[in-house]
């Protein structure tokens, strides 16, 4: 059976579960026992090449001893085996003693993770399914990594939990530009479920990883946070399935509960990459961790202030931000001459509505900064759907290819020759400042709908309106005489 079909037989099963609610609980279900069955591969891989290696996990808990025999436990055994004895130790595991960073993934997976199944024969029958997948079979963790990128999509469409993914081509287009290397501290401060990570290793591993001290500058420079308990389990799973022996960098928290003034020297990175949650609310008292000037529940707007203060200077960084922050005022304003104070703010490319549907139908922009000098002029590009389709959608989603004009226009790592098109224009910082750092730049090479002439259109207006009056009156005569009678 293909590794495709392995994952659809095993949503199949689930959904006849009474205990699984909808996409998101079956895609937390499915991901701790790939978890669970990946991190026992790599442990058995491991065991065969280090001497002294110790799995994370306590033998009677390795999925190798009570989930690998398709006739092992099954029914009401089963389901007290997971429930009683599998996740509160795994909820419990020490992080301290040998192989502390692994202890500590496990740990954190399963701080905050439910068993939503019920019934122990269909528990069986999914076990007894991921028992096909050999993770250390690279061909087949490479397909099975194409597949959870698929699951990770429908998230899209999991409820609320379509805030956790950010379009695979939209992440790709960010790291190509930012274009990491192998040694540089790249933090994602809201990771979700690792999509930028994910592109980040890939674009280094094509590109730079030519040995195996490149491989370990990789992955010693990665930083990543996530605070709620599903992403971040997705977040880590990606990671083992990418290839990462230790994903403890991933860390189960939240960045913004930690005081802005906290962060110092140690604490700065030469990449970020991110799209931080908008148009939520953080939890009360998380602003009082920001200087007054700062202070506001939105969360886009506390994530730009700490992602200015986190860059080393002449760190970059690509970050995702809704319309409202580049027109809003206040809070909005401060930080936006704080930013293109500190920091040159190259480039800011403005996505159409549609791509982030259905979770989101709201204006998104890509803004490119570097810390370090003041910003002189902003670059605008205006991305377009293409002209075969009215808006991106689930079937017709945003591909990295349609970003491929943007590119060519981009002018390479220096950005020098680049030319006012008609998608592309540039504002300088007198404008900016003209405008109170309203960013809100609308493109002057788009042509106004042609609406009609205004006197034409007051005289259709007038005779519009005269014509109601009059069969308004005739009305009311009708109905004075219907009452007469």
């Amino acid at each position: 059976m293909s590794v495709r079909n392995t994952v659809k037989s095993i949503q199949d099963i689930m959904r006849q579960d009474t205990g699984v609610d909808g996409d998101a609980q079956r895609i937390s279900q499915l991901c701790w026992m790939f978890f669970l069955k990946i991190i026992d591969d790599q442990d058995q891989q491991l065991e065969l090449l280090q001497d002294a290696y110790t799995s994370p996990i306590p033998a009677p808990l390795q999925w190798r001893a009570w989930a690998a025999n398709p006739e092992g436990l099954t029914g009401d055994d089963l389901m007290a085996f997971v429930n009683t004895k599998l996740f509160p130790q795994l909820k419990n595991l020490p992080v301290s003693g040998p192989n502390s960073g692994r202890r500590r993934v496990v740990h954190d997976v399963f701080e905050d993770a439910y068993n939503f199944m019920k019934s122990g024969q269909l528990m069986r029958q999914v076990l007894n399914k991921i028992n096909l997948v050999d993770f250390n079979n690279l061909a087949e963790r490479q397909h099975f990594g194409d597949i959870y990128e698929q699951v990770l999509n429908d998230l899209q469409s999991a409820g609320n939990a379509g805030e956790y993914y950010t379009p695979r081509a939209v992440t790709a287009f960010m790291v190509d530009r930012i274009d990491p290397h192998p040694g540089e501290i790249l933090l994602d401060p809201a990771c979700g479920t690792g999509g930028f990570l994910t592109c980040a290793l890939r674009h280094m591993r094509d590109r730079y990883v030519q040995t195996l001290q490149d491989e370990q500058r990789l992955q010693a420079g990665l930083r990543a946070v996530e605070k709620k308990q599903l992403p971040h389990m997705l977040c880590v799973t990606n990671m083992l399935l990418h290839g990462i022996e230790n994903p403890s960098f991933v860390h189960h928290d939240n960045t913004l509960a930690r005081p802005y003034t906290s962060y110092g020297n140690a604490d700065r990175v030469d990449i970020v990459l991110t799209n931080p949650p908008f148009g939520g609310r953080e939890e009360d008292g998380i602003e009082s961790n920001f200087p007054a000037h700062y202070r506001t529940k939105e969360t886009a707007d506390l994530f730009l202030a700490l992602i200015i203060r986190l860059l080393k200077p002449g760190g970059r960084a690509a970050v995702v931000l809704p319309d409202g922050s580049l027109f809003g005022e206040g809070v909005k304003t401060r930080l936006k001459e704080a930013l293109m104070a500190d920091c040159n703010l190259h480039t800011i490319v403005r996505l159409p509505n549609s791509v982030f549907k259905p979770y989101a139908s709201i204006g998104t922009n890509l803004l490119f900064f570097e810390k370090g000098e003041p910003t002189r002029e902003t670059w605008f590009y205006e991305h377009r759907v293409p002209d075969t389709q009215k808006a991106y959608s689930m079937t017709k989603p945003i591909r990295f290819d349609h970003f491929q004009p943007c590119i060519d226009w981009w002018g390479g790592a220096t950005r020098k020759g680049r030319e006012p098109n008609e998608q592309a224009w540039k504002v300088t910082i007198e404008e900016v400042k003209d405008r109170n750092y309203n960013l809100d730049c609308k493109n002057p090479h788009s042509v106004a709908d042609d609406h009609g002439d205004p006197v034409v259109l007051l005289k259709k207006l007038e005779d519009a309106e005269r014509e109601t009056n009059r069969l308004r009156d005739q009305l009311k005569t009708i109905l004075a005489e219907a009452l007469l009678r």
